[in-house]
């Protein structure tokens, strides 16, 4: 039996405990984690394959690629750029799966304000398969709006990117 890993959670986000909670994931044959990592720590490439993201930036000059304590910002799900952190990163290797979580936040009075763990987890399994994981814990108001709709907009939106980065990392456009 094979036993696949799973998101490391800071205490403040374990999922079930927000106001919003989704997970994706794809197991997809002939690609690597390696592949696949290229295209998810590189923010230059992310507007190539997801149409969910925007205006990308580095306040502090580093970028395009992740790195762990790093900040960013961008806008995604029609919020304005959300000033974000890097908080894990970890490459992928043989038998250790590539690990990457950022916290992004949005300040303002409590209607606005919003709280997110953004993980994601890349892993080589036998037979020549990655499999990649994505969940994210949201908190705030905004958070308990998009948990309410039918689908959950989010649930989408994480769909759709992760599509985005296999077709990316497969070299396929589009």
């Amino acid at each position: 039996m094979t036993v696949q890993n799973a998101i490391n959670w800071p205490e403040r986000y374990l999922p079930g405990t927000g106001d919003n909670f989704v997970s994706n994931e794809v197991i997809v044959k002939g690609l690597t984690a390696a592949q696949v990592w290229h295209y998810l720590v590189d923010t230059s490439t992310w507007e190539s394959y997801y149409d969910n993201v925007a205006d990308i930036s580095f306040p502090q000059g580093d970028g395009p690629e992740l790195k762990d304590g790093v900040g960013f910002s961008f806008g995604t799900f029609g919020f304005p750029p959300l000033a974000a952190r890097v908080v894990e990163l970890q490459e992928p290797a043989e038998d250790v799966p590539g690990r990457l979580s950022w916290t992004a936040k949005q300040d303002g009075p409590p209607q606005e304000q919003l709280d997110v763990l953004h993980a994601w987890l890349v892993e080589d399994l036998p037979g020549g398969r990655v499999r990649i994981l994505t969940q994210e814990t949201q908190i705030g108001q905004p958070a308990a709006e998009l948990a309410q709709q039918t689908p959950n907009p989010m649930l989408n939106g994480h769909q759709a990117w992760l599509d985005g980065l296999v077709r990316a990392a497969s070299g396929h456009s589009g």
